[in-house]
């Protein structure tokens, strides 16, 4: 594309930069507070599982939010419904600061997910502006680069700004940490798209443009493939605290640096893909990726209800498990958003929604369990790993033998 042949070295390290730390922004706002569940829990006078259902209010929310974002980014461009979303954001952010009951802070943060996630969207669309088609994986697993600094250092910050201050620091440094990426966004990222002044904002036109997103044998093959292999992440980002800080009786501190260390298999096998790409097509990686991971969640349910891991065996298994993660998402995201070119917001904003929406389902599914042993996480994400593995299978043969970057789907714009 003509945006990738003006861009020089240092331009193209502050755009994946930039693009990254508005991809981790929703990430972080999940992970730092984790390690204060506990805190949380008694200030509000509630349990950590009640807590954690301010994790799963917030999945809700982003899987909500990316609906409604999509058609905004591709009618007004880019950068005006990023604005009004870390806005909202931020405003929310603050509120959670003082609040005295569960029910308020599980409802400011759905608002709270609503404003962060269009900064998702707008990254994943952006990578289909900036970016060549074919080179479309590559970038997304450079920003897993970015995005994984996030469960790396948020937990970890987490537990000691929760130690030292009290949880309601941790909301106070989220809402700073959006408006330095404001600031970031109006001065150091260009315009991608002109704003479609034909989109039109009516529900028709926006339903029927979602449904002919939905009809792509190749969006809805391998975005579904994404969204219910990578619930597993959600389910393990849920069940963590009860699993670590409750079962195994760690320390919040500890923990941040155990969630930091198991990201680093989440992160490195995204970088480790784009050397993959370099031999073997996105298909190959993500069918070997997810059968691997199939095994490992297996192996997780068998090892774990006949009392064989401990504390460490445990880490070592997630850790295979999230390898496995970092290698099947960018290529599912770089597959799914490849057919389109026009109107990509809409692609990206469905997308993130079956991602997060899914990942919710989850998320609300690990919260149900009283935690004895890790044996409920790991039934979950050994079953959305299987089911995810099946759609692969089932969906791979409708999708059309040609290239993918061949192939463009026009999605209708016009008014009713």
């Amino acid at each position: 594309m003509e945006h990738t042949k003006a861009i020089n070295a240092k331009q193209y390290l502050i755009l994946i930069f930039i693009l990254g730390t508005l991809t981790a922004l929703s990430p972080f706002s999940i992970d730092m507070y984790l390690p204060g569940f506990p805190a949380l829990a008694a200030d509000l006078h509630t349990t950590t599982a009640q807590v954690s259902l301010t994790l799963s209010s917030f999945f809700i929310g982003i899987s909500a939010g990316q609906l409604l974002y999509g058609p905004l980014l591709d009618r007004f461009g880019r950068k005006p419904p990023l604005y009004i979303g870390l806005g909202v954001y931020i405003v929310a952010s603050l509120a959670c600061v003082f609040v005295r009951s569960i029910d308020i802070l599980i409802v400011l943060r759905f608002i709270q997910a609503i404003g962060s996630c269009s900064a998702g969207v707008a990254s994943v669309v952006m990578v289909r502006d900036l970016f060549p088609v074919n080179e479309n994986a590559k970038v997304f697993s450079l920003l897993m680069l970015v995005l994984g600094t996030s469960p790396m250092i948020a937990p970890t910050i987490g537990g000691y700004v929760t130690a030292a201050f009290g949880w309601q620091a941790v909301f106070i440094i989220l809402a700073a940490l959006a408006v330095l990426i404001v600031i970031a966004v109006y001065f150091l990222l260009p315009n991608t798209y002109e704003p479609d002044i034909h989109m039109s904002l009516k529900p028709g036109p926006i339903i029927n443009n979602f449904l002919l997103v939905i009809k792509e044998p190749q969006f809805y093959t391998y975005a579904l493939t994404g969204a219910v292999a990578f619930s597993g992440l959600f389910a393990y980002v849920s069940g963590s605290p009860m699993v670590f800080m409750e079962i195994f009786k760690v320390s919040g501190k500890v923990y941040g640096w155990i969630f930091a260390f198991l990201s680093v298999g989440l992160i490195g096998s995204g970088q480790i893909n784009t050397l993959l790409l370099r031999t073997y097509k996105s298909e190959q990686v993500i069918y070997a990726a997810l059968m691997f991971q199939v095994i490992t969640g297996i192996f997780f349910v068998v090892a774990t209800a006949l009392g064989w891991l401990g504390l460490y065996s445990t880490i070592a298994t997630i850790f295979l498990y999230l390898c496995c993660l970092g290698l099947t998402n960018p290529n599912t995201a770089a597959l799914s958003m490849a057919p389109f070119s026009k109107n990509a917001g809409s692609a990206s904003a469905l997308m993130g929604a079956m991602q997060m929406g899914i990942g919710s389902l989850a998320s609300v599914a690990v919260s149900l369990f009283s935690f004895a042993t890790p044996l409920p996480l790991a039934v979950i994400m050994a079953c959305t790993s299987f089911t995810g593995f099946l759609i692969l299978m089932v969906g791979r043969k409708n999708v059309k033998n040609q290239p993918a970057n061949n192939r463009k789907v026009t999605i209708n714009a016009g008014l009713i």
